[in-house]
């Protein structure tokens, strides 16, 4: 299949990578390296901010987190099996994961939700250290391909590392880390039969780019399973300028009616979006120091999670 050319990037601190051909999943990754140094905070435009931030944050998470617990993270703190097993993942799928691949950055299970088959193409946007992408690995077999995208090269060094545990473990051969921001996925027109996302959208500075970039690689009458936080109502000032606030996807979220019109403005179709608003009230048992401090920027009388709610979204891209 030829490469689409790719769309004018925006204004970033990282440019758009080369469309590839179609996934290889075989073998050496496709792409790599470093990708520059920021430029000077007076020099950034809001949306670079925003994206140095999560590259910085996300780098620190890469660095100290471990198979036992996090770092703050997508979803906060706490016990990283704790996390998983809370948003639906099994005792086996973790035990069958390279060490450190869970680093407790979930809100949900979009591997599930995507119901994946044997043979198919999928891809995950921010895939951080591979968890999910291990997952989906073993889903489509050795006949499919699982490849993962990710902006922080520290993290697609954690993801890589963890390829030969995985193929040790599992006999498979098929899944691939790509260098990239998922605004400009170093994907081709059409070339993924899933795209998957986990706690990770609301990160980009530049939502409605990223939907219409996950209906871009979608084959026709391909499918999208994303978990991620999404607002009931509008969060406090003072909680959406915390940097913390900001790494642990909160401060990006938007309105659940929002996410689902960029997603239809992106083309779109047979839409299902589930709010699970018990995500945010498990975040107080663990103790969670992200979600303590939210709270305690929040109106008297009110919680976390009379504002903030874990979403499952659902689409398909028209045949």
């Amino acid at each position: 299949m030829a490469a689409a050319e790719p769309a004018p990037p925006d204004p970033a601190p990282t440019a758009a990578l080369p469309l590839l051909a179609d996934p290889c999943c075989a073998g050496t990754c496709c792409c790599g390296g470093d990708d520059g140094a920021e430029p000077d905070d007076d020099r950034m435009d809001p949306a670079q901010r925003v994206r140095t931030a999560v590259r910085q944050g996300y780098a620190a998470i890469a660095a100290g987190a471990g198979s036992s617990c996090c770092a703050p993270s997508c979803c906060g703190s706490g016990a990283a099996v704790d996390v998983a097993q809370a948003v639906g993942y099994t005792q086996a799928e973790l035990a069958s994961l390279p060490d450190g691949a869970n680093m407790g950055l979930s809100c949900g299970n979009p591997t599930a939700l995507a119901s994946l088959r044997p043979g198919e193409v999928v891809l995950d946007l921010g895939s951080g250290g591979g968890f999910d992408v291990f997952l989906a690995g073993q889903r489509v077999g050795p006949d499919g391909c699982a490849i993962g995208v990710d902006m922080t090269p520290e993290m697609l060094a954690k993801a890589r590392a963890n390829v030969a545990a995985y193929r040790q473990r599992t006999g498979l051969n098929n899944v691939e880390f790509r260098l990239g921001e998922i605004e400009h996925l170093p994907m081709a027109d059409a070339s993924v039969d899933v795209v998957i996302s986990n706690c990770v959208i609301n990160l980009s500075p530049d939502k409605p780019q990223v939907w219409r970039e996950i209906a871009r690689v979608l084959k026709p009458g391909g499918r999208v399973a994303v978990s991620d936080l999404a607002l009931l109502r509008p969060l406090p000032a003072t909680v959406t300028q915390m940097v913390e606030a900001l790494v642990g996807c909160v401060a990006g979220a938007v309105l659940v009616a929002d996410t689902e019109d960029m997603a239809r403005a992106a083309g779109l179709g047979s839409l299902q979006l589930e709010c699970k608003s018990d995500y945010m009230d498990s975040m107080a048992s663990w103790q969670d120091p992200l979600y303590q401090q939210i709270a305690s920027q929040l109106p008297a009388g009110t919680q976390p999670s009379d504002f903030v709610t874990s979403l499952n979204v659902s689409a398909r891209k028209p045949a």
